[in-house]
């Protein structure tokens, strides 16, 4: 029987990213279902989080993704241009944001077409990769055909429809909440959530309990 989990999970979140490869690892290795479930970061969500933060704390973050993607072997720099405008010095979020709603909602609309993690996997490995300039030419687009979308399509839906999406945007930060978590990324199976991608083994051992098998 095919087992199935949530996964709630922000374009601007390093150790989403870090997360996504072995997400689409377990699918590929256990019947195994992951639904992609976009939230927007808590940039958006709380503007004033990383100004109310310990001064520690940015600065931790970066040493910490950097040697988590060397452990790992994921190629990881920093993002050009950031998903999220912000003044690194001052921490404060800028008014304007060209990109993180279009990439959420097109995030969304994958979803719709059950290729949101797909999808995820595909941009995120664009904006936390090292590919400079992640929003221009082409590159978009090809992430879009390499997880079986047509960019054109998605953003057409985003463009159209943005109340809609962000209405389902909504509700899964509501259902992330509901289940016992606020960030991201969260594994959430049967109810329980599994926060950070250390988690994974943990979500895997309690799957495996529930009858997880292998393909």
């Amino acid at each position: 029987m095919t087992l199935q989990a949530d996964v709630y999970w922000s374009f601007r979140s390093p150790y989403s990213y870090l997360a996504t490869r072995r997400y689409v690892a377990l699918t590929q290795k256990y019947d195994l279902k992951i639904n992609q479930r976009f939230v927007y970061p808590l940039a958006i969500r709380e503007p004033d989080f990383f100004e109310k933060n310990h001064p520690n704390w940015l600065g931790y973050v970066f040493k910490d993704i950097f040697r988590v993607a060397q452990f790992m072997d994921i190629p990881m720099m920093p993002p050009n241009p950031d998903p999220i405008i912000q003044d690194i010095a001052t921490r404060k979020i800028a008014e304007d944001q060209p990109h993180i709603f279009l990439l959420t909602r097109m995030g969304q609309a994958a979803s719709r077409r059950g290729k949101g993690l797909e999808f995820a996997d595909e941009v995120s490995r664009l904006i936390w990769g090292g590919v400079q300039g992640w929003n221009e030419g082409d590159h978009l687009e090809q992430a879009a055909t390499r997880a079986g979308l047509d960019l054109s399509e998605l953003k057409t839906e985003a463009e159209a429809n943005p109340e809609e999406l962000d209405s389902e945007i909504a509700g899964n930060q509501k259902a992330l909440e509901v289940a016992g978590h606020w960030g991201v990324p969260t594994l959430v199976f049967e109810g329980e959530p599994f926060f950070g991608q250390d988690r994974i083994d943990l979500a895997v051992w309690r799957m495996q309990q529930k009858g997880l098998a292998k393909r």
